[in-house]
């Protein structure tokens, strides 16, 4: 199969984290969970809470590593090579400084732009050439903000952001088929249709 195979969620664990702007990957993978009827369970070997979904006629494996961020990449390398998926079945989905709230995009590959979830998941896979799904979280100096990034990402939003977060993540629900599907193009313009 050439689509999505394992969508996994970046995030910090704890309740403490639940509503910080680092945990925008979790988010996304709860709504996935929600929307097809699977169960995120903790799995020890797996180092995150693991669920099976079923989208657009396939199996998915989602997964929100419970390693902080800066070692998502052992939950990742974990279930991936266990499961023999490769890092192009994989989407990673993360917080994205660069883009304002309520923006998402998606892409294969590219750099980690200083996110250190990213970062591990490349060094533990050896390889960049997996699909990020972006959730834009703003940055501070562009909301005019006088917070330090690192201070930043792990407060939560305010409640309009939040909102147009919740907006980007039902775009980027309704684009999952075709992900799966080993679509990627339709998906990207579909998601991107709006500009956003």
């Amino acid at each position: 199969m050439d689509g999505i195979r394992l969508i996994v969620g970046l995030g910090n664990p704890g309740p403490e984290h639940v509503l910080d702007r680092h945990n925008a990957g979790f988010w996304f993978v709860d709504a996935v969970a929600q929307a097809h009827g699977a169960t995120l369970t903790r799995e020890g070997k797996f180092f995150g809470a693991v669920g099976r979904a079923r989208i657009a006629g396939e199996p998915v494996f989602l997964l929100e590593p419970a390693t902080w961020m800066n070692r998502s990449g052992q939950a990742v390398a974990a279930l991936a090579n266990f499961y023999r998926i490769a890092p192009a079945q994989m989407l990673v989905v993360h917080d994205e400084l660069d883009l304002p709230p309520g923006q998402v995009k998606l892409k294969c590959g590219g750099g980690h732009a200083g996110h250190n979830g990213l970062k591990d998941i490349q060094a533990r896979l050896g390889s960049a050439d997996f699909w990020r799904l972006r959730f834009g979280i703003g940055h501070p100096r562009t909301l005019q903000l006088n917070q330090e990034v690192v201070d930043f990402v792990l407060h939560r939003p305010t409640r309009e952001q939040h909102e147009a977060i919740d907006a980007a993540i039902d775009r980027a629900l309704a684009c999952l088929p075709e992900l799966v599907a080993g679509q990627p193009e339709a998906a990207m313009a579909k998601l991107h249709v709006r500009g956003a």
